[in-house]
């Protein structure tokens, strides 16, 4: 019996394009790795290279439910992701969005009883014994702001000291153009006086 070719292939919510391998279509399903996706298709006997547009509705039907309950398929405990937990302390393992609405709920979890971890998570800082000398760094600027940029009265010294200095130079030019034009006109009445007073003198003489 021939089954058809399905272009999108739906299991436990996610749309899968029918063209992916099925060890690979299987990972896109979150809480779903390449090790369980691989223990799943050995247990069902089912080729890992192949399309997983040619899968049967039985085939998905049986790979939802050993997804949704792989206990009940004789997985191991440590093959789980959420082993103990806290308030049933049972074995089990959460897929889509049941993940991070756990996690989430772990973290407020934390952040109420005031552990170490929860102050951790309050201040955003890493949790998990991490370095955080050199890494981690967000929030405000560490170290020397980048950019360039000048505080308005540091940006105003050297305008006022520029406008200083160019009265500076200018001081010196008006009064070397004034000091020759000062003198040209000194020594012409010198000249003058002189000739006035050496007239007289010639006169005496004769």
């Amino acid at each position: 019996m021939t089954v058809e070719y399905q272009y999108i292939v739906r299991i436990v919510g996610n749309d899968i394009p029918g063209e992916r391998k099925m060890i690979v279509g299987l990972t896109q399903i979150r809480g779903v790795g390449y090790m369980f996706a691989n223990t799943i298709l050995n247990v069902l006997k089912i080729n890992p290279n192949q399309r997983i547009g040619n899968l049967s509705p039985e085939q998905v039907n049986s790979i939802e439910s050993i997804i949704k309950n792989p206990s009940g398929s004789n997985f191991p405990s440590w093959f789980l992701n959420r082993r103990k937990d806290v308030e049933t302390g049972e074995d089990k393992h959460l897929l889509t969005s049941d993940i991070a609405f756990t996690v989430r709920n772990d973290i407020e979890r934390e952040k109420t009883s005031g552990s170490w971890r929860g102050i951790r998570h309050m201040f955003g800082l890493k949790v998990r014994g991490q370095r955080t000398r050199c890494t981690g760094r967000k929030g405000g600027a560490v170290g020397v702001a980048k950019g360039g940029k000048v505080m308005p009265t540091r940006e105003g010294a050297p305008a006022a000291g520029a406008e200083g200095a160019a009265g500076a130079e200018g001081a010196p030019a008006a009064g070397a153009e004034g000091a020759p034009a000062a003198g040209a006109e000194g020594a012409a009445k010198t000249k003058e006086s002189s000739g006035k007073k050496e007239a007289p003198a010639a006169d005496k003489k004769k």
